[in-house]
């Protein structure tokens, strides 16, 4: 028994905690031996051709020819280094355990490491032992170089390159505080794998549902990586009292994060200026160049082969599209399962300030983009109110509730979630939606279009849907390090390789030369896993990743590059979208395709939309305006009237009944000081609008 006890200690305690001490006598042992003269010249007096390099180096030196063969000998000493530099970075994380590990002040140091007082000292040290390493490494390597260049490849560029140095030895579990998340819990499947593969990190993602945020604030730990669904009052509220890691502190930016640094200046300078002086983040959607505008989002993606069945009746406005998809549902009663079909399926998960679908289906009817409590006209620099009598959301707001009255809205659109709604699209459940990334990108697998089935876009005539133009500052939903975080260096890592364009392919087509690669001629090209996996999230995933793309998918739903911004690391300047890709585009993919095609005379959903009187909303430095303790409590008792007022409204069974709900909720939102709030956006309107101004006396966008 004691043995085994022994054995056990030995095991459990006193070998882990051996750890750096081995370490670094072996490293030691290792460079004495190498770097040894003495005994290796005497065990090679009688067979020279044994003689190490140190010792051939040394004799050269002494040598009558030494003065001539100077840089033979810089060649020999620049090799002798390369052995060191190869053993060096495994073992020099091991200098940083042995600060501290088996002392006295290690237990306390692991017993207290929530302490956030504990986590800044550690972290400081962490940092010099680092940077240390790395003045070590930056010399060692200077000297190597004179007589050992590299060809560089895409793989080499040092600013894509992920830091030996900040990958832990154990695998950490870093927290993700989300705004943005439709998931709850331990990212899985692919990309948790290459989370794994890449930083041996697991991601644990915390959605904000109600009361997280200011949970989270209160126990002063907001997380690790902190994504922000806007950089305006909660943000600036996390800023203001010192919830963000800096990123200059330490310099772990120009380190950690050198791919931002040399492309993404102009977000860095955004969120620098937003958020007092100080970088704490960068936003979403950044693009290379303003003079583009992005892939148009509100589509209008309708069934096409039930549309093409109908004989491709004219849809004008609101109205038709309402009598249209009363008409696909008599042709098809039910989906691919057999249950009952409807014109559209919603869920309730991203309303804001208002109910999203609403305001998101008058951006794409009316060309108004969202903006605070109600819609934003970037041509005329108008301002309409969500309650605004026959405004553009209540016009949208009765589309709904007309569809609902005619069995053609899904009864459970409020309650069925992110998820059943994706389902319903997938399975055929619903004609149509505003969006293409809810309705051609989840409809149009390989099953359907080899079935003559498809979503395709076809919006009413008078529809004049909104487009954004390309931003360099990036969106307003920042990506940002919390405060307290252990691992700084390791979380700028992340988001700086999420930057570059290997990242920013993976996350949104899975890993490179498994779903994805670029040819000789540098075209970029989905390999037969990746199209399929695109087309069908329900494909399994293979070459060692498990699960469906479906169920690895980026779960912290936000990006860094625009979709539709230029990759830079295309030789033939294609963008991050598949859907521009000459390797995809060459052929219609299937017969239905091709209809598409001829009946509207172009060869790319996006190239339809050339022929469409399209609202521009330029991208800016504008950021919104911090609203005071008390404007926020108003603000929140208004929106939420209006949210539940609005699904109320949209389940009215009758057009009085809807009349009078919109009634009340108008009335209850006054009481609340609705008219605060909108004097407030009626302000930041100002501010916007010369934000644009400068945008467009400095750029043309397209």
């Amino acid at each position: 028994m004691t043995a085994a006890v022994s054995m056990a200690c030995m095991q459990k305690i006193l070998l882990p905690l051996s750890k750096p001490i081995l370490a670094v006598v072996a490293l030691f042992s290792f460079r004495n031996a190498w770097n040894d003269y003495i005994t290796s010249m005497i065990m090679s007096i009688a067979t020279p051709k044994l003689k190490t390099l140190t010792v051939a180096v040394v004799q050269l030196k002494y040598s009558v020819n030494a003065a001539a063969e100077w840089h033979i000998m810089l060649a020999g000493a620049s090799i002798a280094i390369i052995p060191i530099l190869v053993v060096y970075p495994f073992m020099q994380r091991y200098f940083e355990k042995g600060n501290y590990a088996g002392s006295c002040q290690g237990i306390i140091n692991d017993v207290n490491r929530k302490s956030a007082e504990h986590i800044k000292i550690r972290r400081k040290k962490n940092m010099k032992l680092r940077k240390a390493s790395a003045l070590f490494m930056a010399a060692a390597m200077s000297a190597s170089m004179f007589v050992v260049p590299v060809a560089a490849d895409e793989t080499e560029d040092p600013a894509k390159a992920i830091p030996e140095d900040v990958i832990p030895d154990e695998t950490v579990t870093l927290n993700v505080f989300d705004q943005l998340a439709n998931y709850s819990g331990e990212q899985i499947g692919w990309f948790g794998q290459v989370m794994l593969e890449k930083f041996n990190v697991k991601l644990n993602i915390i959605p904000d549902s109600d009361g997280t945020y200011e949970t989270r604030m209160e126990s002063g730990d907001l997380g690790d990586l902190v994504i922000w669904g806007n950089d305006g009052d909660e943000y600036l509220q996390a800023v203001d009292k010192g919830m963000l890691f800096d990123w200059n502190e330490d310099d772990i930016l120009s380190e950690y994060g050198p791919y931002i640094v040399e492309h993404m200046q102009p977000a860095l300078e955004k969120n620098t200026q937003i958020s007092g002086g100080t970088t704490y983040g960068i936003g979403f959607d950044i693009a290379t160049d303003a003079n583009q505008r992005q892939d148009i989002m509100y589509e209008w993606d309708l069934r096409w082969d039930l549309y093409k069945e109908l004989g491709y009746p004219e849809i004008k406005n609101l109205d038709d599209m309402v009598d249209v998809l009363a008409q696909m549902k008599e042709l098809c009663p039910t989906d691919d399962n057999g249950k009952t079909t409807y014109g559209v399926s919603l869920f309730a998960d991203w309303d804001g300030d208002m109910v999203m679908f609403v305001k998101s289906t008058a951006s794409a009817y009316f060309g108004y983009d969202e903006f605070g409590i109600g819609l934003y006209d970037s041509d005329k620099q108008e301002y309409h109110p969500c309650l605004e009598e026959n405004g553009p959301y209540l016009t949208a707001l009765k589309f709904y509730n007309t569809l609902y009255q005619k069995g053609l809205l899904d009864p459970d659109s409020q309650t069925q979630g992110y998820d059943g709604m994706v389902e319903d699209y997938q399975n055929g459940t619903a004609f149509m939606n505003v969006f293409n990334f809810l309705g051609s990108s989840l409809y149009n697998s390989e099953a359907h279009t080899s079935e003559g089935k498809m979503m395709a876009p076809c919006p009413p005539s008078e529809a004049e849907p909104i487009a954004y133009g390309q931003n360099i500052y990036g969106g307003n939903r920042p990506w940002t390090i919390g405060a307290n975080t252990e691992y700084p260096e390791l979380c700028m890592a992340i988001i700086n390789w999420l930057a570059t364009p290997e990242g920013r392919m993976t996350l949104e087509y899975g890993p490179k030369d498994v779903c994805w690669y670029y040819d000789e001629d540098g075209n970029t090209c989905f390999t037969d896993l990746g199209k399929s996996a695109k087309l069908d999230g329900k494909t399994e995933m293979s070459d060692g990743y498990s699960g469906t793309f479906e169920d690895g998918n980026f779960k912290i739903n936000n990006t860094t590059w625009a979709l539709d911004t230029t990759n830079l690391d295309s030789k033939v300047g294609e963008t991050y979208n598949y859907k521009r890709w000459s390797s995809f585009n060459s052929a219609a993919g299937s017969e239905i395709e091709q209809d598409w095609r001829d009946h509207n005379n172009c060869e790319l959903f996006d190239d339809y939309f050339k022929n469409v009187n399209l609202h521009i909303a330029p991208g800016t430095m504008y950021s919104a305006g911090v609203r005071s303790d008390e404007l926020q409590l108003v603000w929140t008792q208004v929106t939420t009237c209006i949210k539940e007022g609005s699904w109320k409204a949209i389940y009215a069974s009758s057009d009085e009944e809807f009349d009078k709900i919109v009634a009340d909720m108008v009335a209850q939102a006054n009481e609340y000081g609705y008219d605060q709030c909108v004097e407030f956006q009626q302000n930041e309107v100002t501010l916007r609008a010369a934000a644009e101004d400068a945008a467009r006396a400095g750029e043309v966008v397209e």
